[in-house]
């Protein structure tokens, strides 16, 4: 049995998946980055060994991927993310023709084909405006934590409009909203929007097809999820591994390498 691995090194947290030929994911990992991303990749690795139950032995090939996929010192090879997010993706959601990668630095819009290759791509190109970060914005100008953000939005019944596209200028323009007596929900779902509305605007650069995947950390946000469904007008792919779809793309890529290893030229 032949196994491998991905190890994805996001600018706010590290993921890892060990996969095999035959179940596919059968470990995995998700910690923070932190200040030092060499040990954050190998803590990530470790974890998803236990996860599985293996050893590093027992892993035929390791591929680094994300911002940070060249610390990946016991890794074999490096592939980007836009690759690793379009063949996880393909792999998971056969239909997908689209993906929307949202992190916690970058939102990227990708178009792939059937086999998962990327045909185009675009990101964000205003600060971090439409990232993960500014959510972390509105978390920590509301001191809510993060995993309650989309459902609090969800409660919202007037959403205010977020104009700011900086992060910088997020904060200040929540609490402004907030001071001016609006609730709280109506706020959040005012980020989400705003989130939302730039998101699409990368979607449509690379051509919205009808199956579109929904990964990266924020894909785990319920409100962002019900806010995309709505302005697109259709219902996104989203698994509970949408999270680790870098990783998993690595560790593919890494299966196909270790079942077909590059000839030697003597």
């Amino acid at each position: 049995m032949i196994h491998t691995a991905g190890v994805d090194v996001g600018s706010t947290q590290t993921k890892a998946v060990i996969i095999d030929e035959q179940r596919g994911i059968i470990g995995r990992s998700l910690i923070d980055t932190g200040a030092d991303v060499v040990l954050a990749a190998e803590n990530a690795f470790r974890i998803a060994l236990d996860d599985s139950t293996l050893n590093a032995d027992d892993i035929s090939y390791v591929i680094g991927t994300g911002y940070g996929r060249y610390k990946v010192s016991f890794g074999d090879d490096q592939v980007t993310e836009i690759s690793c997010h379009g063949r996880g993706a393909v792999h998971m959601f056969p239909d997908t023709r689209t993906v929307l990668d949202m992190g916690g630095q970058d939102t990227k819009a990708i178009a792939v084909s059937d086999t998962g290759e990327i045909v185009d791509f675009c990101m964000n190109d205003k600060c971090a405006a439409g990232t993960g970060r500014f959510l972390g914005a509105a978390s920590s100008a509301l001191d809510i934590p993060l995993s309650e953000l989309g459902p609090t939005a969800l409660r919202a019944t007037r959403p205010v409009r977020i104009s700011t596209t900086c992060t910088v200028f997020a904060e200040s323009e929540i609490l402004s909203w907030l001071g001016k007596g609006k609730k709280i929900e109506d706020i959040l779902m005012g980020v989400h929007q705003s989130i939302s509305s730039r998101s699409i605007g990368l979607l449509r650069r690379v051509g919205i097809n009808d199956k579109v995947t929904f990964t990266g950390g924020v894909a785990k946000n319920l409100g962002m999820i019900h806010v995309l469904n709505e302005n697109l007008g259709l219902e996104i792919n989203v698994s509970e591994d949408s999270h680790y779809m870098g990783a998993l793309g690595a560790a593919l890529f890494a299966m196909d390498r270790a079942l077909s290893p590059p000839e030697v030229v003597a």
